[in-house]
């Protein structure tokens, strides 16, 4: 897995965050900043592989995962690892701190931290756990705010409220998945992938 290249990488991404997207050639090479003929060969790549497929509307192909395939689950989890470990050098400071929280059963990074780094006022979080463990997890974050320079805004959930909220559609939940999965990839992997079916 270590040929794939960037341009693969975000392709693959982009259609796993964005469930409630139907996306083409067009609408993903705009997305990762290449031609279309490049997005059509790494789809044409990722096709072969079974890694996505594609449903054909007029003369349009638009993109799926292929997330019955285990292949495909453990390939997004791959890229999901990969993208956390290639994020600007302060994001993945905060990526350290978090993985060092223990009861939570998954992360995920959102928000301004990600585009605006240090400029911004304070880090997102949503955090997978449930109930029994949700004051330990709150003393948790309290620790690590209590040696950082920025707050930690923390969305707490179980797993089931996770999915349920993508299903619906809910506009904060699908802007969030889109950001660095930092520990518990399974968790959001089976969380988005019934929107692949």
């Amino acid at each position: 897995m270590k040929d794939i290249t960037n341009n693969e990488m975000m392709f693959v991404l982009k259609v796993f965050k964005s469930p409630e997207i139907q996306h083409n050639a067009n609408s993903l090479a705009k997305l990762i900043g290449i031609s279309r003929m490049g997005a059509l060969k790494i789809a044409g790549k990722l096709e072969k592989d079974r890694i996505i497929s594609h449903k054909t509307i007029g003369k349009t192909k638009f993109y799926r995962l292929n997330m019955e395939n285990d292949y495909a689950r453990q390939y997004v989890k791959f890229l999901l690892k990969r993208e956390a470990e290639q994020v600007n050098p302060y994001v993945r400071i905060w990526i350290e701190d978090i993985r060092s929280i223990k009861n939570a059963d998954a992360a995920v990074l959102f928000g301004s931290v990600l585009t605006k780094h240090k400029e911004a006022r304070d880090v997102d979080l949503i955090l997978i756990a449930d109930n029994k463990r949700i004051r330990k997890l709150e003393r948790e974050i309290g620790a690590i705010e209590g040696i950082a320079t920025k707050r930690i805004h923390a969305v707490y959930m179980a797993k089931g409220d996770l999915e349920d909220n993508i299903k619906k559609g809910n506009e904060a939940m699908t802007d969030a998945i889109k950001g660095i999965v930092v520990f518990g990839e399974d968790i959001i992997i089976k969380a988005i992938m019934e929107l692949h079916k």
